[in-house]
């Protein structure tokens, strides 16, 4: 039994959640949830690394004393602020004629090796959408195949080292320990996505409190990633700009929208900003048209954004909607009309044993996807934020398909070192530097 802590450091809201897995079983449980306001992070970004340190501390906290168990790894997410994408392609030899996780392994490598990662930039996620093998394309997984030439195609979700740096710093001073960082946009897709939308083609919209991720997946496997610095606070300051009023009342004002569009009243009550003795009539029409604005704004830029993308002729699944802002009044509908036609649902996460009634809604997309992400969820093969090779399989199954790799020839098995376990994870030496070090090890 695994304990696993997942942080999702969101722009309003700071989440932890405590879960038990059983390996073996696959079986997921949670057992404690901490929320807590954010503070310490304007637009997606960590901007005071104390404030936001405090945030996660208690949300943590409070999740450890209902799950009863104290986990000092935690697995992060990271906003696609801080993030871009980049495509990359490998081409490996296939000596034995038999394809195994050690050479699946090599082609990625291969690829990240090839990929123009700008230099303040770092490795976050790598993820294969496509193998060839030989003059065969549009391979979901090429293990046990046999072939002589292996070809793969690469989407690297590349970080700002700052950012990461940032990151890592506010979850030491909250006392805990980075086990991994994860794209947000792609934690939200493993917890809201279907497999059929996945392999249809899908773009997944996560829309926050000052930022949207978008997430685009075509034949099961991530392609894209982006953000828009817009969210459901923006239609907030809206509001209180254009009526005068405190940002308390513009909030409530948005949330209650629902039920003043339902009513026959035409004016609302409302605090007047700087004065909140005093009292203004607003009227609904008024806040309609600045709500829809706003509304319209964001979802033009979200499809110019999936048009740019190069993949929106992909999407077959249409688009999913998740994130707080989801909840509010008649979104589902609004949007359908920005998408070209395409269809539009709301995504909520995936049922786990223990979810909380609360946790059942879309603004808890992603910290559910990171839970799932720790369970290898909807995984074939990665390169993680810490550069190590995951695959469903066990280490175990990786180690014995190699072993019994019988096409490997006699003189590999002579000239080259016997590879340990940790040969699997990403070695950024090169075999010429390899060599070398045999070749002195035995000299001296």
């Amino acid at each position: 039994m695994k304990n696993l802590l997942a942080i999702d450091l969101g722009s309003s809201k700071t989440t932890a959640i405590i879960a038990n897995y059983d390996e073996i079983t696959d079986n997921i449980s949670i057992s404690g949830v901490g929320i807590a306001k954010t503070r310490g992070v304007k637009k997606g970004a960590i901007v005071n690394i104390d404030q936001a340190s405090r945030s996660i501390k208690q949300a943590y906290n409070d999740a450890k004393r209902v799950a009863g168990v104290d986990v000092k790894k935690a697995i992060v997410s990271i906003s696609s602020v801080y993030t871009k994408s980049i495509i990359s392609y490998g081409i490996v030899n296939i000596p034995g004629n038999e394809i195994t996780i050690k050479e699946i392994n090599r082609a990625i490598q291969t690829a990240l090796y090839n990929a123009n990662i700008p230099q303040d930039y770092q490795l976050l996620q790598a993820l294969p959408y496509d193998f060839k093998v030989d003059e065969l394309s549009e391979i979901e997984d090429p293990a046990g195949m046999s072939g002589s030439r292996l070809e793969v195609s690469l989407h690297i979700i590349a970080v700002q080292k700052s950012g990461v740096e940032n990151l890592k710093k506010t979850l030491k001073q909250a006392g805990l320990e980075i086990e991994n960082i994860v794209s947000a946009g792609y934690a939200s897709g493993l917890a809201t996505l279907k497999d059929d939308e996945k392999e249809l083609g899908v773009a997944l919209i996560d829309i926050g409190a000052t930022t949207s991720d978008l997430a685009i997946f075509v034949n099961k496997s991530l392609r894209h990633t982006d953000y828009l610095g817009v969210g459901s606070h923006h239609i907030t300051n809206d509001l209180s700009m254009a009526l005068h009023t405190p940002l308390s009342d513009a909030e409530e004002i948005k949330i209650k929208f629902g039920e003043y569009v339902k009513n026959d009243d035409e004016l609302i009550e409302i605090s007047v900003i700087g004065n909140e003795e005093e009292k203004q009539k607003a009227s609904i029409t008024t806040i309609t048209q600045v709500i829809i604005a706003r509304i319209e704004e964001t979802f033009m830029l979200l499809n110019k954004e999936i048009e740019e993308s190069g993949l929106k002729n992909k999407i077959g699944a249409g688009i999913v909607l998740t994130g707080g802002f989801t909840n509010f009044y008649n979104i589902k509908e609004i949007a359908s009309q920005f998408f070209d036609g395409l269809p539009v649902r709301v995504g909520i996460p995936k049922k786990i044993d223990g979810l909380f009634e609360n946790l059942k809604a879309p603004e808890f997309s992603t910290p559910i996807g990171l839970l799932l992400y720790g369970t290898k969820e909807g995984l074939t093969y990665e390169i993680d934020s810490n550069r190590q090779f995951r695959t469903k399989s066990s280490f175990e199954e990786i180690s014995k398909n190699i072993e019994n790799n019988s096409q490997i020839t006699q003189k590999e098995e002579k000239n080259e070192p016997k590879e340990e376990l940790s040969s699997i994870m990403i070695n950024n030496e090169p075999s010429f530097w390899q060599k070398i070090k045999t070749w002195l090890s035995n000299l001296f």
